[in-house]
């Protein structure tokens, strides 16, 4: 009785309110989630259509929306939804579209939130498609790439550290087929190429799972090469003691630094925290997992690093350490050509001729200078009035010759009394 009482009295409250005016204003939104606006019906579709499996009927639906409402707030969305939609239904072709409207959407839109999105969806495209370390590299390369973009452009991006540890995992596999290369010129017995790879795969990529063991593999390398190549072997092992201090190479590292009178660093704290970060929390593959390994084109990652900036430099070409450096010469050119257009036509007026000038230096080494080296450089106009002048003083010159040919003719004539 008592609640029938309560009720009916909050009810008599709330229409006596009502009916005095004290009620509050709805928030005027020309797109509400249940609206009828027509641009949100096709959105809205479209999207059932990609939860569903239906993707070309979706992309319909979204170009109908993007070609008719071109004032729509959905029009960015629905750019997004075309790509989402080629990103879902996956291979060769779907990816490949994907790229290409991801693309133009942080092309058209680089300052919305979901710009960064899409440059992460970029990463998965190529993240998704590499191969093991000893096959082609071109996806790999290309996920490094559009990852270090992300990191470049959209620093401040919530995705930026599961960014991160994808960079960490391709720069993984980039380094394992360089370590892989190096390998078989160290087992080769070609010093010189095993230690020039070894020694740009640690400069590389520090977070390299073995890159302890490519240290190691490059002190060893340049000890085979010969007492001038002694520092060098020196300055690997030094390295593998300071930046791997948990490295199984260690021990040994510092014992030949010992046996070779070379100072022996200490170990870098940075370095110990990294490495026992990456013990603990290092991933192990299971037994399935490892049975399979060979059936699967995609590389293991499970021992990447999980710590650490990765590298966001290019990498170096080096150059082997018994490749002679060429010395440069004090009157030689040491700098570097480029190529880039004339814009400055006054220099062909105010500089003199290199051709005249080489012209005159080859006269004076053979000791007779040509004509054409001491004499002034004339201008068309100087040219025409010698030629005048050249033909006036012919003209002269011909009735002189013929007055003296005259009175020759007239003695050797016979005359007519004789």
């Amino acid at each position: 009785m008592l609640h029938k009482w309560i009720s009916g009295t909050a009810l008599a409250a709330a229409l006596l309110m009502s009916a005095c005016g004290f009620k509050h204003a709805k928030y005027e939104n020309p797109i509400t989630k249940d609206t009828q606006q027509p641009d949100k019906i096709l959105f809205d579709k479209a999207v059932k259509d990609i939860e569903k499996g239906r993707y070309e009927v979706a992309r319909l639906t979204l170009n109908t929306l993007i070609n008719t409402y071109d004032t729509s707030e959905y029009l960015a969305k629905a750019k997004l939804a075309i790509a989402d939609s080629w990103y879902r239904e996956g291979g060769i072709q779907g990816l490949t579209q994907a790229e290409a409207e991801y693309k133009d959407f942080i092309l058209f839109y680089p300052t919305m939130e979901e710009a960064a999105e899409s440059q992460k969806k970029l990463c998965d495209i190529h993240y998704k498609q590499m191969e093991k370390p000893d096959r082609d590299q071109n996806q790999v390369l290309r996920a490094e790439q559009e990852c270090k973009q992300l990191l470049t452009q959209f620093p401040n991006s919530k995705y930026v550290p599961a960014t991160e540890q994808e960079l960490r995992n391709i720069q993984e596999v980039l380094a394992e087929s360089e370590m892989g290369a190096g390998a078989f010129y160290y087992k080769k017995g070609s010093w010189a190429a095993a230690a020039n790879r070894m020694q740009g795969l640690s400069e590389t990529y520090p977070l390299y799972s073995r890159a302890d063991e490519a240290l190691w593999l490059e002190a060893d390398a340049y000890s085979h090469m010969g007492p001038r190549f002694r520092q060098k072997s020196g300055d690997a092992l030094a390295s593998l003691v300071r930046n791997y201090p948990l490295s199984s190479y260690s021990d040994d590292a510092k014992k030949k630094l010992k046996d070779m009178e070379l100072e022996v660093p200490e170990a870098d704290p940075a370095a110990v925290a990294r490495m026992k970060f990456d013990q603990e929390n290092r991933t192990k593959a299971g037994m399935v997992h490892r049975a399979t390994g060979w059936v699967r084109s995609s590389p293991e990652t499970s021992v990447a690093a999980k710590s650490g900036a990765p590298q966001m430099n290019n990498p170096k070409q080096n150059i082997p350490a018994n490749v002679p450096v060429p010395i440069a010469d004090n009157g030689g050119f040491a700098g570097d050509v480029t190529v880039a257009p004339v814009t400055d036509t006054s220099a062909l007026d105010t500089k003199p001729d290199a051709r005249a000038a080489q012209a005159a230096a080859d006269g004076s080494s053979t000791g007779s200078a040509p004509a054409a080296s001491t004499a002034t450089a004339q201008t068309p106009e100087d040219n025409a009035n010698t030629k005048g002048k050249a033909k006036k003083k012919s003209k002269q010159q011909k009735p002189a010759q013929n007055q003296q040919a005259a009175p020759q003719a007239q003695q050797q004539q016979p005359s007519p009394q004789q």
